[in-house]
C-alpha cells in the first residue's frame, strides 16, 4: 500500500496500491482499498475500557492505561497463585499477521509466564500436515504465481480466487487470454465458478474422492508421466493399484456427486493439458477444501496428481497451496519457545468451547487474553462459547480495534494499532515477496502496538526485562536469517517497505527434479512415515463427519450439508464495522437449490431458521442454482449486534478435528432448514 499523509496533521489521507509491486501491481482488494475508514472509524477505541455492565452488554468506562495493566496484573497473579500459570489462555490468530505484532514478544510473554499453549490450528493446519505426509516436512504445495501464466489448464479447487486471491485470479485471467482453460471445483458457485469456462459443483468434503478417481483414469488411460514416477516418486505402483481397484469413476460419481462423464472428461483434460491446450496444469488448492474431518488427507492425495502427471517439472505449474514456508523467518529468537516450562499443556484454539466449560485435561481456564482474533464470531461452536465468556469466573483481557462481540465481553479492553500505525515485517502465502511495514502515521488517542502493551504487562508481571527490552525495529532484524530465500536480503533492504523478491531461481520450480522434504528426496505416494505409525501409507478417501452417506441416522433429522465461507465484503469478521461493506454484505443469507426450497415450502427471500443440535440462526433464503440439492451456503462472520437473533453461522459448526493437524471443520455440518412465520 503507498499512504499518502498530510504531514501537518498526521493524518493519512490516501490510501492505493503499490505500482511498483511486483505482484499486486497497483490495486488493492476490495476491503482493504477502504482501510482508512478502519483507521478513522467514529468507533474505534482509543483508551483502555473496564467493564461496567454485564459481560456482553458491551458497557465500559475509560480508564487509563497505569490502571488497566495494573488491574491485569493483580487479576493475574491471582490466578496464578490459586491455580497456576496453565489456567491463563492466551488466544490469538491473524488479525495481524506481521511476525512482530503477531507473534514475538506476546508469545515470549505467555512462554515465561507458564501459561498454556495454544494450538494455532483454526486456519490451514489440516492442509499443511497433508502436503507433509506427501511432499516431506516443512514442505507446501508451491509455485512462483507470476510463471503461472504459462500454465493453461487452470483448476480452483476449493478456492474462490477472484475474491481471496484477487491478484493471483488477474495472472489467471491474462493466462486465459493467452489460451488457458479455467475449471472451479466448488459446492458453491462462487463468484469465481461464475466466471471461469467450467464448474463442478462437489459435495462438501468428497474432494479426495474426486482426486483418487481422476487417478484412477490417469492410470487407465496412460496419462501419468512414467519417467517423473520412476525418478522423483516413492509408491508409484502402490497408487496405481489402488486407485484402479478401489476408484472407479461410477464409485466416485456417487461419493461426489459428479456426473461419470464430467469425472472422465476433468480428468482427461487435466493429464492432456499440454497436448489440448498447449501447457501445463496447475491446481490452486485453498483451505476451504481441508474443513471437514477427512481434510487433511484431501490435501494429500491433490498433491499427488501433478508428481503423476509430471507437472512439477514446470515453473508456476503444478500445485498451489501455501508459498509460505519459503520464508526462513527465525521463529525461535523471536517466540523463545525455550522458555516454555516443562508439561506446559497445550490447548487446541478449536476447542475453545470444551475450554471454557473446563472438559479438557488441565486448570481450568480461569483468565483469558485475546488479541488478533474475535473468538465470540469466529469459533465453532459460537453458543457455547458466548456462554463461556460470560462466566463471573472468567477474568478476560482483549486487545483489538472496535468493539467487537468478543471485546464486549473482555473485563478490561486494551487499544491496539493498526497496519499503518506500526513496525511489522511481512511474508506471504501467495506471491514470493517479502516486505517491511513501517509506520506511515502515528497511532491515535492512547493507542499502542501489541508488542509494547506485552512490554507494559511483562513489567507489571516481574518477568526479566531483557526479554522485553527489544524496540520493534530490532525484533524486525532479529527476525532474519540469512540463509534461505533470505540470503542477500537484510532488513536495511526492506526498511523503506519497499518489496524484495526471496533469492530464488528466476524460474523456480522447487520439485522439478525432486528435492522434496521426505527422509527418500522422493514424493511420498507411499508413505512409510505413515506405515511405521498404524497408519494407512496411501492415500484414501475420508468422508466428513456428518455426512448423509456415512451418517443416515444424523442426515433424518438434518439433511443438508452446510458451508460457511467468508462473505466477500468481509475478511472473515474483519471489516464487518464499516457500513458501506456490511451494506453490500446487507444481512445473513443461505442458498439453497429450488428442490429443498420447495420441499421445505421456503420462498426466495423468505426469512428462515438455519438448526441443528448446537443451535439455529436465522437468514434471508436465496433460492437458486448457486449449489447442488442437499447443500446450502451461509457467508459470514456476522457480528452479534448487526443480526435479528444476535447469532452467527458457527452456531451451528463443530469443534470436532480435521484427521491430520487437528485443524477446523467449519464445512462440515448436518443441518435442516424451516420457513419463519409471523
Amino acid at each position: 500500500m503507498i499512504v499518502t499523509v498530510d504531514t501537518a496533521a498526521q493524518k493519512a489521507v490516501r490510501l492505493r496500491g503499490d505500482d511498483a509491486h511486483p505482484f499486486t501491481n497497483g490495486f488493492l482488494c476490495r476491503k482493504v482499498n477502504h482501510y482508512l475508514e478502519r483507521v478513522y472509524h467514529s468507533e474505534r477505541l482509543l483508551h483502555p475500557l473496564r467493564r461496567v455492565g454485564a459481560k456482553g452488554e458491551g458497557r465500559f468506562v475509560r480508564i487509563s492505561w497505569g490502571d488497566a495493566i495494573d488491574a491485569v496484573a493483580t487479576n493475574l497473579k491471582q490466578v496464578v497463585s490459586e491455580y497456576g500459570p496453565q489456567a491463563i489462555l492466551p488466544y490469538s490468530y491473524a488479525g495481524t499477521m506481521g511476525k512482530i505484532q503477531g507473534s514475538s514478544l506476546d508469545r515470549r510473554f505467555f512462554h515465561r509466564l507458564g501459561a498454556s499453549l495454544l494450538d494455532r490450528t483454526i486456519c490451514a493446519t489440516a492442509g499443511g500436515i497433508g502436503c507433509e505426509v506427501t511432499l516431506g516436512a516443512g514442505k507446501r504445495a508451491a509455485v512462483d504465481p507470476e510463471r503461472s501464466v504459462d500454465c493453461r489448464y487452470i483448476v480452483n479447487w476449493g478456492s474462490n480466487t477472484l475474491i481471496t486471491n484477487t491478484h493471483f485470479w488477474a495472472i489467471q485471467h491474462e493466462a486465459r487470454k493467452r489460451g488457458a482453460k479455467i475449471v472451479t471445483i466448488d459446492p458453491f458457485r462462487s463468484a469465481t465458478a461464475a466466471k471461469s469456462d467450467w464448474w463442478l459443483p462437489i459435495r462438501p468434503g468428497t474432494d479426495a474422492a474426486l482426486a483418487l478417481g481422476v487417478l484412477h483414469i490417469l492410470f487407465r488411460d496412460g496419462l501419468n508421466d512414467q519417467d517423473y514416477l520412476d525418478r522423483y516418486c516413492l509408491g508409484g505402483e502402490e497408487l496405481k493399484a489402488r486407485a484402479l481397484a478401489e476408484y472407479p469413476p461410477e464409485k466416485v460419481a456417487a461419493i461426489t456427486g459428479l456426473p461419470v462423464a464430467d469425472i472422465e472428461r476433468f480428468a482427461n483434460e487435466y493429464g492432456r493439458s499440454r497436448e489440448l491446450f498447449g501447457g501445463p496444469a496447475l491446481i490452486r488448492l485453498n483451505y476451504g477444501l481441508q474443513r471437514h474431518g477427512g481434510g487433511g488427507m484431501a490435501v494429500r492425495t491433490i498433491v499427488c496428481l501433478p508428481a503423476v502427471t509430471g507437472d512439477w517439472r514446470y515453473s508456476g505449474a503444478g500445485a498451489l497451496l501455501s508459498t509460505s514456508k519459503e520464508y526462513p523467518f527465525d521463529g525461535p529468537a523471536l517466540e523463545r519457545p525455550d522458555l516454555i516450562p516443562p508439561g506446559t499443556r497445550t490447548v487446541n484454539m478449536v476447542q475453545l468451547a470444551e475450554a471454557l466449560h473446563g472438559e479438557l485435561a488441565g486448570p481450568p481456564v480461569k483468565a483469558m487474553i485475546v488479541y488478533n482474533s474475535n473468538p465470540a464470531a469466529v469459533a465453532p461452536n459460537q453458543s457455547r462459547v458466548l456462554e463461556g465468556l460470560k462466566r463471573d469466573d472468567l477474568y478476560t483481557v482483549v486487545l483489538e480495534h472496535f468493539l467487537t462481540d468478543t471485546a464486549r465481553h473482555a473485563d478490561i479492553v486494551l487499544p491496539a494499532t493498526m497496519q499503518l500505525e506500526h513496525w511489522d515485517i511481512h511474508s506471504s502465502y501467495g506471491h514470493l515477496y517479502v516486505q517491511a511495514n513501517p509506520p506511515a502515521i502515528p497511532p491515535p488517542g492512547e493507542v499502542k502496538p501489541n508488542t509494547e502493551i506485552f512490554r507494559l504487562l511483562a513489567k507489571a508481571m516481574d518477568l526479566e526485562p531483557e526479554l522485553f527490552a527489544p524496540t520493534d525495529e530490532e525484533l524486525c532484524r532479529l527476525s532474519m536469517k540469512a540463509t534461505g530465500g533470505f540470503q542477500g536480503i537484510t532488513f536495511d533492504d526492506l526498511r523503506d517497505g519497499v518489496a524484495k523478491r526471496l533469492n530464488l531461481p528466476k524460474n523456480w520450480a522447487p520439485y522439478a527434479e525432486g528435492n522434496f522434504g521426505t527422509p527418500s528426496g522422493k514424493c511420498h505416494l507411499f508413505s512409510p512415515t505413515e506405515q511405521a505409525a498404524g497408519r494407512d501409507p496411501l492415500p484414501r478417501y475420508v468422508p466428513p463427519h456428518e455426512d448423509p452417506q456415512t451418517r443416515p441416522d444424523l442426515a433424518a433429522k438434518y439433511p443438508l450439508q452446510l458451508v460457511t465461507p467468508p462473505d466477500p465484503a468481509f475478511l472473515n469478521s474483519t471489516f464487518v464495522e464499516i457500513e458501506h461493506l456490511r451494506s453490500q454484505a446487507a444481512e445473513p443469507t443461505v442458498d439453497l437449490h429450488p428442490q429443498d426450497a420447495a420441499a421445505r415450502g421456503v420462498a426466495d427471500g423468505a426469512v428462515v431458521a438455519v438448526f441443528n443440535g448446537r443451535g439455529r440462526f436465522r437468514a434471508k433464503a436465496k433460492v437458486g442454482e448457486t449449489v447442488r440439492p442437499g447443500v446450502v451456503v451461509t457467508q459470514g462472520c456476522w457480528w452479534s449486534r448487526f443480526t435479528a437473533d444476535g447469532l452467527n453461522h458457527n452456531t451451528l459448526t463443530s469443534t470436532a478435528l480435521t484427521d491430520f493437524g487437528g485443524g477446523a471443520t467449519f464445512f462440515d455440518n448436518l443441518v435442516q432448514i424451516e420457513a419463519i412465520t409471523g
